[in-house]
């Protein structure tokens, strides 16, 4: 776990996650329904604007932290002093250590952090809902993520996975219109027990969160398996690689990029998962079904 002394200060901005409207249904009956929220959210390094994020605001310091994470725009959580989301301007401001420890004024100089400008000015628009983005070299650096050779998921720890993740109480199941994502136990005697399970109008953020919450908490990723309820694409595949989780399900399908990188990354990739049905794509030497060691 991170040292108390090192982490940063963090808001409690979360926002009502679900608002009831009338709806008029097909027999002509006003009904109070449940939506989901959404809320443009602008993320700033530094005085420096990066982003602006669509949001269920839930988790919206989770949500900045794990996206410097996942865009190697930070290397360690330690560099981050502050997170403070201020929802009347529709930010969130992120403050580096360098700059508050120095106490020198964040528009006097750029954020510490190396070549940020080119990074930031190579932009990727990916397939995420709501439109994801990569930042700068990240395809380019795929080959230095290293995932555990010695780790093992069984068939019975997916099945535990799958019942855990349908019958989790969820946003989804009164207000549909999210996606949502679980970090789940591979470890011990709580093999398939959801650890953390965040939900967002984009699977993008709702893995994002989900790492800004391990960084903060010192969570390594190697004993975890990860869930989400969106469909595998590259951006799936590489933010998953990034917080070393060596696999990744999911009860909908996937995209040939998403299912090219999970080879190269030697991730072990399942989806279709509905019920005791799933479909093996990749990584199947850390995969055990019942009677069997592995299906490689």
């Amino acid at each position: 776990m991170a040292e108390a002394l090192n982490r940063p200060e963090l808001t409690r901005a979360a926002r009502p996650s679900t608002f009831e409207v009338n709806a008029v249904n097909e027999r002509g009956e006003s009904v109070a329904t449940a939506i989901a929220g959404e809320y443009p959210l602008t993320l700033y390094l530094d005085k420096r604007e990066l982003v602006t994020l669509m949001t269920l605001g839930a988790a919206p310091e989770y949500l900045a932290i794990g996206y410097l994470r996942n865009q190697r725009l930070l290397a360690s959580v330690d560099q981050i002093a502050a997170v403070q989301v201020d929802w009347t301007t529709a930010s969130v401001a992120v403050t580096t250590r360098s700059m508050a420890d120095q106490g020198i004024a964040l528009w006097d100089r750029a954020p510490p952090q190396a070549g940020l400008d080119a990074r930031i000015g190579r932009r990727t628009v990916t397939t995420g809902c709501g439109q994801g983005t990569m930042f700068g070299d990240l395809m380019d650096s795929l080959d230095e993520l290293r995932l555990p050779a010695n780790a093992s998921l069984s068939q019975e720890v997916l099945y535990t996975v799958m019942d855990n993740a349908r019958r989790h109480e969820s946003i989804y199941k009164v207000a549909g219109a999210v996606h949502g994502c679980a970090l789940c136990s591979n470890a011990g005697n709580d093999r398939g027990e959801i650890l953390q399970f965040v939900e967002d109008v984009g699977r993008h953020n709702a893995v994002d969160a989900i790492a800004g919450w391990m960084w903060l908490e010192g969570i390594d990723g190697a004993d975890k398996i990860f869930y989400t309820t969106g469909r595998l694409t590259s951006e799936m595949v590489i933010k998953c690689a990034q917080i070393g989780v060596p696999f990744l399900l999911s009860r909908s399908g996937l995209t040939q990029m998403g299912f090219e990188l999970a080879g190269r990354l030697g991730l072990t990739m399942i989806g279709r998962c509905q019920g005791k049905h799933y479909l093996l794509f990749s990584g199947g030497e850390r995969f055990m079904a019942l009677g069997t060691t592995s299906l490689a």
